[in-house]
């Protein structure tokens, strides 16, 4: 095959690539937009140059750091904070599995469209706070600057089915976010996640769930197939397994909470049917924050 032959046969994809691509950053960004960050945004208490706010000395403060000019108008004693200036990274996983690519309704958005328009839109957030962010397991390390996101977008409508949760492509000390349904097998998942608490780094499991998937409001003789239509369970009685079927759910929920807890993380169920800009305003928050 010729390089012009290639050109021909790849064309068509980089089309549809790009049709894609603009829309999805353009709907992240104006999610981001939509947050309100407040005046300090994700600042917090650190070394840095840049005054941040006042407080009350307290025992074992050294002199130096009292602003006498401060103290002079009060009974107290107070001392300059300065801003965390130091950038963080954080990386971004969504999982490719078939299963996130379900949407009971055709009014619902897929889970998987989901995670990534809530990904990009944390991402554009981050980076607009002097952030660096990327794609665990992406091509490019965590970057700053509209670059930065447009690979991001670009890598995530492009990759294959086959990214793996792996710990070797984790940037030291970065934040990790990983967005998946977790109905599947949590092996992969619990060794990512004490991997990364034996480096000390912290992280969020953000749980998509369809609203059907939560309620499985079945009755009566109920065909159930995978998404790949690999699977099928035909049963005459769906409202029989309800109760099995919730049990499990919630049995699976605890496991991942404990699992967060233990490490020190986050974890979060987000339906589907719900606003992204709660997900994303509770992401940041969570990213910002210390484990609770």
């Amino acid at each position: 095959m010729t390089s012009q032959d290639a050109s021909v046969m790849l064309r068509p994809r980089a089309e549809a690539l790009g049709a894609r691509l603009p829309p999805l950053l353009v709907a992240a960004q104006h999610l981001a937009q939509s947050i309100e960050l407040g005046e300090h945004g994700r600042r917090q208490s650190g070394q840095g140059e840049a005054f941040w706010q006042y407080r009350r000395a307290q025992p074992g403060d050294p002199a130096h750091r009292i602003d006498w000019r401060r103290s002079a108008r009060s009974d107290s004693h107070y001392v300059q904070e300065k801003e965390w200036q130091a950038a963080h990274s954080v990386q971004i996983w969504i999982d490719p599995a078939p299963s996130l690519a379900f949407a009971s309704d055709p009014d619902l958005p897929q889970k998987r469209d989901q995670a990534r328009l809530i990904g990009l839109a944390l991402a554009s957030l981050l980076l607009r706070g002097g952030e660096r962010v990327g794609l665990l397991g992406g091509a490019q390390p965590p970057g700053r600057g509209r670059l930065a996101l447009s690979r991001m977008a670009d890598h995530m409508l492009n990759a294959g089915d086959d990214a793996k949760l792996s710990h070797a492509a984790a940037v030291p000390h970065a934040r990790q976010i990983v967005f998946s349904d977790f109905l599947g097998s949590l092996d992969e998942t619990r060794d990512f996640v004490l991997a990364a608490q034996g480096r000390g780094q912290k992280g969020v499991l953000f749980q998509l769930l369809d609203p059907m998937e939560e309620a499985f409001p079945f009755q009566g003789r109920v065909l159930f197939q995978d998404v790949s239509g690999v699977l099928t369970h035909d049963t005459r009685e769906a409202a029989d397994l309800r109760n099995r079927y919730l049990d499990r759910l919630a049995r699976r929920k605890a496991e991942l909470s404990d699992l967060a807890k233990r490490a020190g993380w986050r974890f979060h169920t987000y339906h589907t049917h719900q606003p992204p800009s709660s997900a994303l305003l509770w992401l940041w928050n969570a990213i910002g924050g210390p484990a609770r």
